[in-house]
């Protein structure tokens, strides 16, 4: 999968995202990335890519031919039009639905904003998502994108060494994950739960089923009204509900 982010600091992208998972899955081949400088696309002598709001107001405005002639560079050796991707906290909120559906996409481009914004005409161009992820600014759109070029990436065949990873972890099935242990079984007094040491595969399915409801009706019980249920799921969801209300 080919990620290409239009921005003002590609140092920053390339640095972020050349560690950790990403990094490896960059170095075996898996994804690719380009980070394109949208300066290099200026034409002022001084490589300004802003200007002056029209109508006045604070700040400024980053410019749309230099944003154009990058995207334009990037596409022309792409055969069908790509994907692109606007950061900004106007758009719909990334989830892990978005990146299952990012993922399918050969080629993805992120756009990167800075200042107050971008000119609406070369959004209106060439923009496909607005994608934001949470209600806050920062000062730009790059940390955002590598949130979900991350997120994107463990979704790509090859990536991750377990592929059960990045299929039963947080939000498979718009679930929260259950709770995970490790060695020693017993650390500052508490134990490891005794099914997990049980060997019985189907009752730590079971408990870890249940957890991961528990987890999600406690958290973020607002996942549940999309979250793929079973007739036991729903039993079990009913039997915690009247035991915190008796609780209340």
């Amino acid at each position: 999968m080919n990620f290409h982010v239009l921005t003002l600091f590609p140092d920053m992208i390339e640095a972020g995202l050349h560690t950790s998972v990403t990094g490896r899955a960059l170095q075996n081949g898996y994804i690719h990335l380009n980070a394109v400088n949208i300066r290099d696309y200026s034409k002022d002598k001084h490589k300004h890519v802003d200007d002056y709001p029209y109508g006045g107001g604070a700040g400024m405005v980053m410019q749309p031919e230099p944003i154009y002639l990058a995207y334009e560079d990037i596409t022309q050796n792409i055969e069908k039009k790509p994907r692109v991707v606007y950061v900004t906290p106007q758009g719909a909120v990334f989830n892990q639905s978005m990146a299952e559906e990012f993922a399918k996409e050969e080629d993805l481009i992120f756009l990167c904003g800075h200042y107050e914004g971008v000119d609406e005409r070369i959004l209106e161009e060439i923009v496909t998502d607005y994608v934001s992820i949470g209600d806050y600014v920062l000062t730009g759109g790059e940390l955002p994108a590598m949130v979900m070029i991350d997120a994107v990436s463990r979704l790509v065949p090859g990536v991750l060494n377990n592929e059960e990873s990045a299929e039963f972890e947080s939000f498979h099935d718009n679930l929260l994950e259950h709770p995970q242990y490790t060695r020693p079984v017993e650390f500052h007094g508490k134990r490891v739960p005794d099914v997990l040491l049980s060997g019985h595969h189907g009752n730590v399915d079971k408990w870890r089923r249940e957890q991961s409801l528990k987890r999600t009706l406690e958290r973020r019980p607002d996942l549940l009204e999309q979250a793929d249920l079973s007739k036991d799921d729903e039993k079990y969801l009913k039997k915690l509900k009247k035991d915190l209300h008796d609780q209340a």
